[in-house]
C-alpha cells in the first residue's frame, strides 16, 4: 500500500493503548499470509528481548529490543505474537513466531486468525 489503511492502523492503535495481546488479525503482505495475535510494541519488544537473552548464539542482541518503544506519531508496524505463516494447509512455524509487519506493506487483511490444518 502506499498509504497505509486507515481503519488498520486505527485497530494498531488500539492495541497499542490497551496493552492487550488478544486481537486476532490475518494479513497478506509480501504474499505471504499472516495470522496470529497483535501485541502492543512493548510487549512484543520485550518478549523477543526475553528469548534472546535465553539464547546462547544470540544473547547479545537482546538490549536492541529492550529499550522503549516508539511513541510519536501513530503506529507504523503491527507486532504479532503466536503467528504462523500460512502455507498451504500448514502453518509455520507451528508453535507460533514473532513477526513485526509494517502496516504500509500490508495488501489485504481480516480480523480473526485463520486455522490450519494436517489432514
Amino acid at each position: 500500500m502506499s498509504k497505509p489503511d486507515e481503519l488498520l492502523v486505527e485497530v494498531a492503535a488500539l492495541v497499542e493503548s490497551g496493552q492487550s495481546n488478544q486481537m486476532s488479525l490475518t494479513v497478506v503482505t509480501g504474499g505471504a499470509v499472516i495470522t496470529g495475535r497483535l501485541a502492543p510494541e512493548a510487549v512484543w519488544s520485550q518478549r523477543v528481548s526475553e528469548v534472546l537473552t535465553d539464547s546462547a548464539r544470540l544473547g547479545e542482541f537482546s538490549a536492541v529490543f529492550a529499550g522503549p518503544a516508539k511513541k510519536d506519531g501513530p503506529p507504523t508496524h503491527l507486532h504479532f505474537h503466536v503467528a504462523r505463516i500460512l502455507q498451504g494447509r500448514v502453518g509455520i512455524p507451528e508453535t507460533g513466531g514473532m513477526y513485526r509487519v509494517a502496516i504500509e506493506d500490508v495488501s489485504a487483511w481480516t480480523m480473526g486468525d485463520f486455522s490450519y490444518s494436517d489432514h
